[in-house]
């Protein structure tokens, strides 16, 4: 159908849960395919009937969706299964999922209606990160996730759920087969804009800084310029892990101190430093394209330093550093790494008077394991069925 706009409108929904860099790409897919993107979620009650129960909320992922920068609209409660109504309520023209399979309880395709009314269009899944595959990585509580010195870049196909499988009898939707950073999957989801300026010149950078531009690069452009008054730039850091509604909540606040909002975010190997045991849950690559698709922030420094030094404020042109509420480790050295920023009287704490942490996540995940690893279990037995169902009716149409 169309609207009388000439606008399309495109519907896509889901559970949604633990809202990961893959949910973001979906949507930024869907809403290439059109001019405005309205989520539709279901409630906790739908996703627990017809999956398990979701770890998240359902107040939360409306909100976490809700912060993702492609999507324009979110519907609270919509239907498990998507209906030519459902689409015509929102005057939307057609459906978009992913090339998994989504079913009911009773094994029944959630878009079978759309699709057969030639209302529903498919993007590409991404590979490597499954709400099933973070689940598990908390389960197992593993290192396997991310690598250090020289592993620490490599790409592996490993499986991370704790489902006692074969890797080679996963699912193919739900198992986390590769992940493949590419600068290219960055710029698609980087804004690629610089702070609003009224002129620019040479900045002057101590060029025998630590600060190596090869190793400490900005996601967008490295432009080597120094920003005179225009927006003002707000700079935080930290490890951002499982990103979600703590995060969403403070990166809203920070991004209200100014204009321009720059997140640090710091390496596996410094982030397991003041975290311990198995954090960070997603690795650097992960964590990078999860805060990109935040609608608050306007840039990501990859791999950035853990103490703020006066060579980053320089050449961000940071006006502000702002910290959470959350307890401050000092640097290898014992020093504070925000001692720079306060003697500038460049530095404020922020309150987003929200008390979840990733920590806080694990541990509800660990208190519902069996609940849980019955989820997964149930969910991939389904899919594995699926999936051999359809090579077979592939195997006897080629015949």
């Amino acid at each position: 159908m169309s609207n009388n706009h000439n606008e399309i409108r495109v519907w896509c929904d889901g559970c949604y849960d633990m809202v990961h860099f893959g949910h973001a790409n979906s949507l930024r897919q869907a809403k290439a395919l059109g001019d405005y993107l309205i989520v539709g979620i279901h409630t906790d009650e739908e996703i627990t009937r017809h999956k398990g129960p979701p770890v998240f909320t359902e107040q939360e992922r409306y909100k976490m969706v809700r912060g993702i920068k492609w999507v324009d609209e979110v519907v609270e409660g919509a239907p498990y299964i998507t209906t030519l109504e459902t689409l015509d309520e929102y005057n939307c023209d057609f459906c978009v999922h992913g090339d998994d399979i989504t079913m009911t309880a009773d094994g029944v395709d959630t878009y079978h209606l759309v699709k057969a009314a030639g209302r529903y269009k498919e993007v590409k899944r991404t590979a490597g990160v499954s709400t099933t595959d973070v689940v598990g990585r908390m389960l197992l509580m593993t290192r396997q996730h991310f690598r250090r010195g020289p592993w620490e870049y490599e790409v592996e196909r490993e499986g991370s759920s704790a489902l006692g499988q074969d890797s080679a009898a996963r699912s193919p939707w739900t198992g986390c087969s590769q992940f493949l950073p590419t600068t290219q999957k960055i710029i698609q989801f980087s804004e690629g804009k610089e702070p609003k300026v009224s002129h620019r010149h040479e900045a002057n950078v101590n060029r025998n800084s630590f600060i190596d531009i090869n190793a400490f690069y900005n996601v967008s452009s490295t432009t080597g310029l120094y920003y005179s008054p225009g927006d003002r730039v707000v700079y935080v850091a930290g490890a951002f892990d499982v990103f979600h509604v703590g995060h969403l909540d403070f990166l809203e606040k920070a991004r209200k101190q100014g204009d321009f909002l720059i997140v640090g975010l710091h390496t596996d190997p410094v982030v397991n430093r003041y975290k311990g045991s198995n954090y960070p849950i997603m690795n650097l690559h992960e964590r990078v394209l999860s805060v990109l698709a935040c609608k608050y922030v306007s840039e990501v420094v990859i791999g950035a330093p853990y103490s703020v030094t006066e060579d980053l404020m320089s050449h961000f042109h940071v006006d502000v550093v702002c910290h959470g509420q959350t307890p401050i480790m000092p640097d290898t050295d014992g020093s504070d790494p925000y001692s720079i920023p306060k003697m500038l009287k460049k530095f404020k704490l922020v309150d987003s008077f929200n008390s979840m942490t990733t920590e806080k996540i694990v541990d509800r995940i660990i208190r519902h394991r069996l609940e849980f690893e019955a989820r997964n279990l149930k969910k991939e037995e389904k899919e594995l069925a699926i999936h051999e169902a359809m090579k077979k009716c592939k195997l006897t149409a080629e015949s």
